[in-house]
């Protein structure tokens, strides 16, 4: 199938963005757009974005990738993705407006870039589902746990990191410091401050009120990942929620935060087409 490839430019606020719009012959009225994260631009880590947004196009599904202010090559002040609302809707609205037969636009993200999408995809009736790569629902005790139940645990079976002990060169005191401070972090009383719930309530509150359908693809060997699903696991609410029929859930073990091998990023792109496909 024949793809048209062409720069999308609007404006948010007084400031200029761009985009790259990735146009099928027969374009349907579902579209893809792609929500990046921070810091970063519309081409993703080893070219992630430019390479999903073609398999779409190639498979009929229009689909636009783009830079928020302050990213890339958009105009304006650098901004954290939980300010992006009016970013994403400036971005809904050329897309619909580049490609007329759109009646609906799934948003996906990767990192922060989905749960700048979690938080938004209520705001906007347009937004039918949202797909979620390895969220960042990040909190200082809760990484400080996920490090400690992950990191620590998977070392004790790396025979590379026996090697190093066996040769001498482990820093046991730095390393024990290190894992102290996290126990310290992870289970010591008023170690954070009571705003660090906010972004995971505001994600869990924004997913709540979404109607639409949501798929979840996690990398099993990612921390940021990993963080995300002992939420999940500890945390009923979190836990009804992803249990609901209308998400779907997919996990590639050995996979890294960014998927940076083809065969992953391949895999991810076949699991958003097939799901875009289902409903």
């Amino acid at each position: 199938m024949d793809i048209e490839e062409r720069v999308v430019t609007f404006e948010c606020q007084g400031d200029s963005l761009y985009g790259v719009l990735h146009l099928p012959e027969n374009p349907g009225a579902r579209a893809v757009l792609v929500v990046v994260g921070g810091p970063q631009y519309r081409a993703g880590s080893h070219r992630q974005f430019t390479l999903l947004a073609r398999s779409l196009a190639m498979n009929g599904i229009a689909a636009m990738r783009f830079d928020y202010r302050g990213m890339g090559d958009s105009e304006g002040a650098e901004r954290a993705f939980g300010d992006v609302e009016d970013d994403i809707k400036a971005a809904i609205d050329a897309l619909m407006v580049a490609v007329p037969g759109v009646r609906e636009v799934v948003l996906w993200g990767l990192c922060d870039g989905a749960s700048a999408a979690m938080m938004y995809a209520p705001l906007d009736a347009r937004v039918s589902g949202v797909v979620l790569l390895n969220p960042w629902i990040r909190t200082p005790d809760s990484i400080a746990r996920t490090t400690l139940r992950h990191y620590y645990r998977d070392r004790l079976v790396d025979r590379a990191f026996w090697a190093r002990v066996l040769r001498g060169s482990f820093n046991y005191q730095r390393s024990l410091a290190s894992m102290f401070q996290l126990v310290r972090t992870a289970f010591g009383p008023g170690t954070a401050p009571r705003t660090t719930l906010a972004l995971p309530d505001r994600m869990h509150a924004g997913l709540h009120a979404f109607s639409g359908r949501v798929l979840v693809i996690i990398s099993g060997a990612d921390l940021t990942g990993r963080e995300f699903c002992d939420l999940a696991e500890a945390t009923p609410k979190w836990r009804q929620l992803l249990q609901s029929s209308r998400v779907t859930q997919y996990r590639i073990d050995r996979a890294d935060h960014t998927f940076s091998r083809r065969v992953w990023r391949d895999q991810v792109a076949h699991w958003t087409g097939t799901w875009l496909g289902s409903w």
